[in-house]
Parts: structure tokens; C-alpha cells; sequence
């Protein structure tokens, strides 16, 4: 896990190695191991370098192979690195390095732009070609590791956060109005290519973009999933065994590849706790690190999930590390974890994320954490909602999922800032898409491949990297997103949802862990505003700089303000507490 950038001249100019820099110091947080960079011709990479296969200086990037005329930085795992090694092996490639970034290059060299329907893992790289004088860059699969770019007529210039190519300057840096009504609809998921900021894009996931020396592009997106039965059925045995092979197979065979110790982030849901059960289950539990937070109660609402993470680590004695974070702490940190934001963010976990990543920085390198569990086995309330639901497609999925209307967004935003319904229109058009048999089919894939990456995968990436920490997600292997895609929804929806995890886990897990409802990440005083969280709150969007921007409208502003805990959105979040977060991100990044 690492940080990468780069820029390709078009100009017949060298890259700005003070740019270049100035890129690669944002970064280091994502990379506090070693840092590199290289310069060819109209082309310099920069690297950060997070050291988690081969510790040697063997494996330090950018990583440059003379002999086949390749440069590449890169982000990510790739977990089938070793067979892919013996297979390039024995294609007569000779290897230099231990680890997954070499396999690349040479990948590259015998397989062309196809090398990447070869890699398993979660990758974001950039590849020059010195003697085709091209730049490709590749996304994996799921979108797991991000790519940023931002071009124009005399350069292109690409990071791995959107802080770095901020840094690097030059950068229009106006509100895109597609992006804000994403933003402010589908809870700050702004899908690729958008972002909030007119200057930068962002690669979508499964793609590969090649770049020549003039600035001519080829996109290409490699993979497609299909929600469609297979030809010969299965029995509802068959699903479950299936499943738990490749479960146990992304868990234990793909996720454990490093070369330092791999821990989990233990919520006490039934994803983490799975995820513990299975590595014991291999064998792994006496060394096996598990991480749990907490914070302090509402009323409404517990601020931790301990009762159940504690059973699972009595069943399976972890070498286990509990948290408690204060709601003060969480207020006092709150900037540094907006900070570390690449979009704004407005899920309530977005800053537990950030204060448990410090705290298991300090005792691992790598985690495995429960991310996309809920979306690819059909966890999450709604969907069963949406399944009795009547009407088209689009009307079935907004009213329960959308965090606004249309006509809301336009009493939330200025004339300035108002537009089409676009959330409508993406959100119609991927549930539209072929190869897919039911409509919770439809849902389902576009919540895996579209809404998951720029909402729980981006977070996660984001507040562990913010303190060098890699946390990988075994529930977003793609061969097993693959199989579970093809099963029935009425299967998954068995039982409150994720039946398949929940009868894996019989066997497992205690019961009280598994039949519990349905839990979240808990950070209460962010979703029941209060005291000074609401004194933050308010401060923020009476400020100056807000009411300068004129984004919001000042009577929705108000509105929100008279009376924030009523105003909540289909899937319990604050209204509020998503003006203030937009706001005090524009504040701390372009501002």
C-alpha cells in the first residue's frame, strides 16, 4: 500500500519537479516507509511507500526495469502475485525483487494491457512505456484503490488522493454541479468520473486509461459483473458450500499475503466477526490481532459494540486491543479527519475509522476489515423494503435510499448550483443495464460496483492510509463478488438478509453475535446533534466563508438549524450534519 502520482507532458516541456514533490509530500502519510521518483523525458513518477511484501530496497519504487524499458508506480496487492510470478517464470522472465510490483512490469511486457485481467487484488498503478513513449494507468476490479487525475492541453497529471494534485496547483477548483447533487443525494457517493471539484476526475474502477506522448487517450473497461442465474442450478447446499470456499479462500490464501503480521478490525458485527472465525479456523488465532472502538452512549443509541466483540474474542482468544474514544476526542479530531478526506465524507463512521486506524497503526501494518459484506449478501434494511415496493426501477430504489428529492436539493442549493436531477438519471441508467435477472439483482450490482466504492471502500482507504495502515476487504474479492451475484436474491434475503454469512457462521460464531440487529459503525453524537456537536454545527454554517460561497439557501440552512434531530434521511442520517460536513471540507481544501 502506497501513494503515487506523476505527470506526462504534451508540451515538449520537462515535469515540474517542484510540483512533483510537493505531490509526494502530501502523501507520505499514505507511504511513510521510503519515497522515490523518477524522471524521463516528459514523464516523472513520484512514490510514497508503504513496505508490506518484500521489506528489501529491492522492492522500492518507482520501480524501473532497463532491460524491458519500464517504469511503475503503484498502489495496492496484488494476492495471486506468486503463481503469476512462476507463470511469467516460466515464460523466461528473470526476477530481480520478492514481491508484487516486478510481476506487474513483466506482466505488462508479456501480456500487453490484458495483464490486468491476470492481477486478483486491489490495485491502482501508472506504467511508462519508454519505448512505446505511453503512460497506462489501471484500476482494479471493485474500485478498492483510488486513482485522481487532472489534465489539460499541456499536461496530465494523476495521484492517488485528491489532496495531492490540490498541492500540485493549477487546479480549477469550482464546484462541480453534477458531482453536488450527487453528493447531496446518494450521501456523498460521487461516482467516477466526477468529483466536487471541476479540475480533477477520478479513473473508474475496472478501467484502463493509456495515455501516448500526445496526449491522445484510449479508456477501456476490462470487467463487467453479471447478476444472472447459472445454466445448471444449485441447490441451496450448494450455495452455502460454495460460498464458504471462497470465502475461506479470500480470507485466508489471498489476504494473508505479507510480510509483516495481518490483523482485523473487530466491530462485533457479524462480518468482522467472521472474518476472525475463519482465520482461526486456519489456525491463526494465537497470533491473530483484533482492534475494537467504542464511544460514549446516547440515549437513543449505544456508542460501542463491545458486548458482541467481546464473546467472539472469548471464543477465539486474539491477541486483542479494545478503544475508548470520548465524544470530546471525537469533536477536538474531527478536522484532522476531514483533513484526510480526498471528497467529503459524511458517513457517521468516517472519523471512528480515522481514531481506530491511529490507535492499530501503532500494532500492525495491514488489517482485514467487513466492507461490502452488506451489499454483496444483501445486509442492509432497505433492500427488503425496496423488493414490496411497487413501480419502475428508479422509483422503487430513491424514495429509500435517496437522501433528498429533487425538489428538496433545489431548496438546499442557490440557483447558482442548481441543475438536472442527475442522481436520477445515473441511478436509473446503471439499474437499466443488461445482465441482470430480478431487480434486487439490479440494485445489488450497482450498489457493489458503483455506490459501495465511493462510500465505505473510499473511507476505509482513506482514514487507515491516513496513518499508514493498509486494511484490505475479503468480502470484495472479485471471483467471490462473482458467485454471490449469481445467486438468488430471495436467498440472501433469508432470514433479516446475509443469510448465506449468517448460516456460515452457525458453526462459527456465537449466536448472539449473528441473530443481533443489524449494526453500524456508531458514532451517536454525530447522528443525534446535540450540545456542542450542534454549537459546531451551527458555528460552521453561520460562518463568513459559508455564507460567501452561497451555496446553501439560508431557510433550509435554518430549518435545519431550528430543530436538526427530526431531519433525517431514509438511511438515518442528519441533514445537518451533511451541510456542515460539505462545508468545513470546501473550508479545510479549497479555500
Amino acid at each position: 500500500m502506497c501513494g503515487i502520482c506523476g505527470e506526462l507532458r504534451f508540451d515538449h516541456q520537462s515535469p515540474d519537479l517542484d510540483r512533483l514533490q510537493r505531490m509526494m509530500n502530501t502523501l507520505a502519510r499514505r507511504g511513510p516507509d521510503q519515497a522515490g521518483s523518477y524522471l524521463e523525458g516528459a514523464l516523472a513518477f513520484g512514490h510514497r511507500r508503504l513496505s508490506i511484501i518484500d521489506l528489501s530496497n529491492r522492492a522500492h519504487q518507482p520501480m524501473i526495469d532497463s532491460e524491458l524499458g519500464l517504469a511503475l508506480v503503484f498502489n495496492g496487492t496484488l494476492y495471486n502475485y506468486r503463481s503469476l510470478r512462476t507463470q511469467l517464470s516460466g515464460l523466461g522472465y528473470r526476477f530481480f525483487s520478492e514481491g508484487d510490483t516486478e510481476v506487474i512490469l513483466k506482466a505488462y511486457h508479456a501480456w500487453g494491457d490484458e495483464c490486468v485481467t491476470h492481477f486478483q487484488g486491489m490495485f491502482a498503478f501508472a506504467l511508462w512505456d519508454k519505448r512505446q513513449r505511453s503512460l497506462l494507468l489501471c484500476r482494479d476490479r471493485l474500485g478498492i484503490k483510488p486513482l485522481y487525475y487532472a489534465q489539460d492541453g499541456q499536461h496530465f497529471r494523476f495521484a492517488s488522493t485528491l489532496q495531492a494534485l490540490l498541492a500540485g496547483g493549477g487546479i480549477d477548483t469550482r464546484l462541480d454541479p453534477i458531482a453536488l447533487h450527487y453528493q447531496m443525494t446518494l450521501h456523498a457517493v460521487v461516482p467516477a468520473p466526477h468529483t466536487i471539484v471541476q479540475g480533477i476526475r477520478k479513473l473508474p474502477p475496472a478501467t484502463t486509461l493509456k495515455i501516448d506522448a500526445r496526449g491522445r487517450q484510449t479508456q477501456r473497461h476490462y470487467w463487467q459483473l453479471k447478476a444472472t442465474r447459472p445454466t445448471l442450478p444449485h441447490t441451496e447446499n450448494e450455495w452455502l458450500e460454495a460460498v464458504h470456499a471462497s470465502l475461506r479462500e479470500a480470507v485466508e490464501k489471498r489476504r494473508l499475503a505479507a510480510d509483516v503480521p495481518v490483523g482485523v478490525l473487530l466491530s462485533g458485527g457479524l462480518d468482522s466477526s467472521l472474518l476472525v472465525a475463519l482465520l482461526a479456523e486456519n489456525g491463526d488465532q494465537d497470533n491473530l490481532l483484533t482492534f475494537s472502538i467504542g464511544f460514549e452512549d446516547q440515549p437513543e443509541e449505544k456508542g460501542s459494540e463491545f458486548e458482541y466483540s467481546d464473546q467472539v474474542v472469548a471464543r477465539y482468544p486474539t491477541q486483542h486491543h479494545k478503544f475508548v474514544i470520548a465524544n470530546a476526542q471525537v469533536l477536538q479530531r474531527l478536522p484532522e479527519a476531514i483533513e484526510a478526506m480526498s471528497e467529503p465524507m459524511v458517513a457517521q463512521d468516517a472519523v471512528a475509522f480515522y481514531l481506530l486506524s491511529e490507535q492499530v497503526a501503532q500494532h500492525a501494518k495491514v488489517v482485514q476489515s467487513g466492507q461490502g459484506a452488506d451489499e454483496v449478501f444483501a445486509g442492509y434494511f432497505w433492500y427488503p423494503l425496496m423488493q414490496q415496493a411497487q413501480g419502475t426501477a428508479l422509483e422503487r430504489f430513491a424514495p429509500l435510499y435517496f437522501d433528498r428529492p429533487h425538489q428538496e436539493f433545489l431548496q438546499a442549493v442557490t440557483p447558482e448550483f442548481q441543475g438536472e436531477d442527475y442522481s436520477s438519471q445515473l441511478i436509473a441508467a446503471r439499474l437499466g443495464e443488461a445482465d441482470a435477472d430480478e431487480f434486487l439483482d439490479q440494485v445489488l450490482r450497482m450498489d457493489t460496483t458503483l455506490l459501495i466504492t465511493d462510500d465505505p471502500v473510499k473511507r476505509v482507504d482513506n482514514m487507515t492510509m491516513a496513518w499508514g495502515l493498509e486494511a484490505r476487504v475479503p468480502f470484495l474479492d472479485h471471483q467471490l463478488v462473482e458467485l454471490a451475484a449469481q445467486m438468488p436474491p430471495a436467498m440472501k434475503l433469508k432470514d433479516g438478509g446475509k443469510y448465506p454469512l449468517k448460516a456460515i457462521a452457525r458453526k462459527l460464531l456465537p449466536a448472539a453475535v449473528i441473530d443481533r440487529p443489524k449494526g453500524y459503525f456508531p458514532v451517536p453524537a454525530l447522528k443525534y446533534v446535540r450540545g456542542e456537536f450542534y454549537a459546531f454545527m451551527r458555528d460552521t454554517l453561520e460562518s463568513s466563508a459559508c455564507r460567501q460561497r452561497g451555496l446553501y439557501q439560508r431557510d433550509y440552512v435554518n430549518l435545519l438549524l431550528a430543530n436538526p434531530e427530526p431531519h433525517l434521511t431514509p438511511i438515518k442520517g442528519s441533514k445537518l450534519w451533511h451541510l456542515a460536513l460539505l462545508e468545513l471540507w470546501l473550508q479545510t481544501h479549497i479555500d
